[in-house]
């Protein structure tokens, strides 16, 4: 079964052009706002969107996603509104939409439901970073059975003989966290970060992604130098929040100097 994110990724890396994938909460700002998003971003250049879902305990979340989630969350924002939302705006849509939740929400959904749900809307993937990578078989073959690729996510802390494990057989990208930490923006990266990149890289045969503290055109091209692109999280929610769509616009654009689309 063909999968449109892993098509969409293949032939951008056959293009010699690397990913930009933006993360945005569903439900922020209302969801009747979130094809005007999706839109918006495919727009300016945007390989896939990374959609998240509000949950109450976002381990892994900086304060800006933590604020967008609770902003979500008080509008009555569930998992099943924005299935509903999706499978409503699904054929005006063509880019890869990529889920991000956290366990909890899916196990109380139903595996085999939140499956079938993703098939009809049209979501392409699922990165769930509180699955460890030794419990993936819980919810992976129900996923793969739909043609949902589960992303793994690799850090910064993970030692080569793990490294190997994650990436072995992985599907869709490698989401590489390039902090040690939550999501956020940041001045730098830490030194090690190019090295590590490098690693996974050499190590992956699928596209490898950067993630968490990208915020800037610098950081985009230099995360981008040594992999095959990036996500921007918590940046391009607060440009969304301050409605500077152009500097949100620049901010992609800008990354096609490194041969990011």
């Amino acid at each position: 079964m063909t999968n449109k994110l892993a098509n969409a990724l293949r032939k951008g890396t056959d293009e010699g052009e690397k990913a930009f994938i933006p993360y945005i909460m569903a439900g922020d700002g209302g969801l009747d706002q979130l094809l005007s998003r999706i839109n918006r971003l495919e727009k300016a250049g945007a390989a896939a969107i990374e959609l998240g879902i509000p949950f109450s305990d976002p381990v892994a979340d900086g304060p800006v996603i933590q604020r967008a989630g609770l902003r979500s969350l008080k509008q009555g924002v569930t998992l099943k509104k924005i299935f509903s939302t999706l499978h409503e705006i699904q054929d005006q849509i063509t880019i890869p939409i990529i889920f991000m939740s956290y366990l909890n929400s899916i196990m109380a959904y139903g595996f085999e439901q939140f499956a079938r749900d993703c098939v009809k809307s049209g979501v392409s993937g699922c990165i769930v970073p509180d699955l460890p990578f030794e419990e993936e078989g819980i919810l992976k073959p129900v996923l793969k059975k739909s043609g949902i690729v589960l992303i793994r996510l690799v850090t910064l802390t993970s030692p080569k003989a793990r490294l190997n494990k994650i990436i072995k057989d992985a599907e869709g990208f490698i989401y590489a966290v390039t902090v040690k930490g939550t999501t956020g923006t940041r001045e730098s990266f830490e030194e090690e970060v190019g090295v590590y990149l490098q690693e996974v890289k050499a190590l992956s045969s699928v596209p490898v992604l950067a993630g968490f503290g990208i915020s800037t055109p610098e950081h985009v091209k230099q995360a981008s130098s040594f992999c095959d692109g990036v996500i921007v999280g918590s940046k391009i929610i607060d440009l969304f929040e301050e409605e500077k769509y152009e500097e949100m616009e620049e901010l992609i654009s800008s990354a096609k100097t490194a041969g990011i689309r």
